[in-house]
């Protein structure tokens, strides 16, 4: 029952006792200290409700606040050493210190996160979405740290077909993701694009009934590196970099449409070579191909391909992106494709590969000079909420100069969602 019921109820209670004292001729002292009494209860109710009588707001937001997430635990085996061992970018040099093998167990990729929405007027709707992880740097195995991974607000005006986003999310190019349980999905291995501060804006266009057309953009966070005067270049550019998308979704075969997506960006940054004010400028570009094709109702593919150079902020050149002796950028292209097969019941099954190649001429000696992964994975569902999942990956890296490496892992992971 709510509040003000119980405010009404208390004052009939006291005209009824108020008429009831009269009719027995109760002395006028002893009604006025049962009236007081009553009012006086009625008071600490109106305060518990608020000053208006109505009941109070809840404290924890006047907007929809959606919590989500997972609890995830990994083990994993791998026959030689990797980097970084939780999780496989690619395999450490094998020239003095062949088939070291590894032990992991984490629960860093463990998630949660936050939908907000509201308000919204008749023409605009906000919303905003907050998520962490758990593989924030320098932090001992057993008390890791948060790590943002999404942190943004939107505007969307659907009738228009036009949104703007301002914060962190993911990189408007190179936009897909293989369905991995090994936390980088393939990373320096084929799959470029990362999560980064952005200004963004989305425009759509029905061509017809069938075909969908969007224009993305972004003004971007540069990242770049620390250089020996302690300056950080992406900032010491003094602009962002551009990001942009455009993306054309009709039907060819199978029961969705077919998605294909031409991306690229262009940044730059400022390396400063010592104190004097001496500095180099280094570019940061790519250009990118997605396709996303769904086969039948149980079968759907997707690949992406890039070429570009200094792309380690983007999780390209296999996490080489400048050669800071010669000074100049590393070009590299690679590319991956994955399907994803099922629900067969409570079965899901995906295989993949992806390639990643930096141009050997840009590199040091010692330095990566290609790194290609192949995949497999089941999930089995348990319940609706938790999943048990096995992964095997096929890892091979080469170097300038000796230290070819070769790496097979096998990771478990429990999954359980809520």
């Amino acid at each position: 029952m709510r509040t003000g019921k119980w405010i009404w109820i208390g004052v009939i209670m006291v005209v009824c006792l108020a008429g009831q004292a009269q009719g027995a001729r109760t002395s006028g002292a002893a009604l006025n200290d049962r009236i007081s009494a009553l009012e006086k209860e009625i008071a600490e109710l109106k305060r518990d409700a608020g000053s208006d009588g109505t009941e109070k707001q809840s404290l924890w937001s006047s907007l929809d606040i959606q919590l989500y997430g997972f609890v995830k635990a990994d083990a994993s085996y791998d026959d030689s050493r990797t980097t970084s061992g939780n999780f496989v970018l690619y395999a450490d040099p094998e020239a003095t210190n062949e088939d070291d093998d590894e032990f992991n167990l984490t629960a860093n990729q463990t998630r949660l996160g936050f939908n907000i929405s509201g308000p919204s007027s008749e023409t605009m709707k906000t919303a905003g979405k907050i998520e962490f992880d758990f593989y924030g740097n320098y932090a001992s195995e057993n008390k890791a740290k948060l790590q943002v991974r999404h942190a943004y607000m939107t505007l969307d005006w659907p009738d228009d077909r036009f949104s703007l986003l301002f914060g962190q999310t993911w990189d408007v190019v190179s936009p897909l993701l293989p369905s991995t349980l090994n936390y980088p999905v393939l990373w320096d291995a084929g799959n470029i694009g990362y999560r980064r501060p952005q200004i963004r804006a989305t425009k759509s266009y029905a061509l017809n009934e069938d075909v969908t057309l969007k224009l993305e953009g972004a003004l971007a966070r540069t990242i770049g590196r620390t250089d020996p005067t302690d300056s950080e270049s992406g900032e010491d550019s003094g602009s962002p970099t551009l990001q942009g998308r455009v993306s054309l979704a009709f039907p060819f075969f199978g029961p969705k449409p077919t998605t294909v997506g031409v991306s690229g960006h262009v940044g730059e940054e400022e390396y400063d070579l010592d104190a004097t004010g001496r500095n180099v400028d280094f570019d940061s570009q790519s250009i990118n191909l997605d396709v996303t094709q769904p086969v039948n109702e149980w079968l759907t593919v997707k690949a992406e391909l890039f070429s570009g150079e200094n792309l380690n902020a983007y999780l390209g050149g296999i996490g080489q992106g400048v050669n800071t002796t010669g000074l100049n950028e590393i070009d590299s292209k690679g590319g991956w494709v994955a399907a994803s097969l099922g629900p067969w019941d409570e079965w899901r099954f995906n295989v993949g590969a992806g390639v990643d190649s930096a141009d050997r001429g840009d590199l040091n000696a010692g330095q990566r000079t290609l790194n290609s992964c192949l995949f497999g994975n089941v999930c089995y569902a348990l319940n609706a909420h938790t999943q048990v999942g096995l992964e095997l990956s096929r890892w091979n890296t080469n170097y300038k100069g000796p230290g070819d490496a070769e790496n097979m892992r096998v990771q478990a992971s429990f999954i359980y969602k809520f």
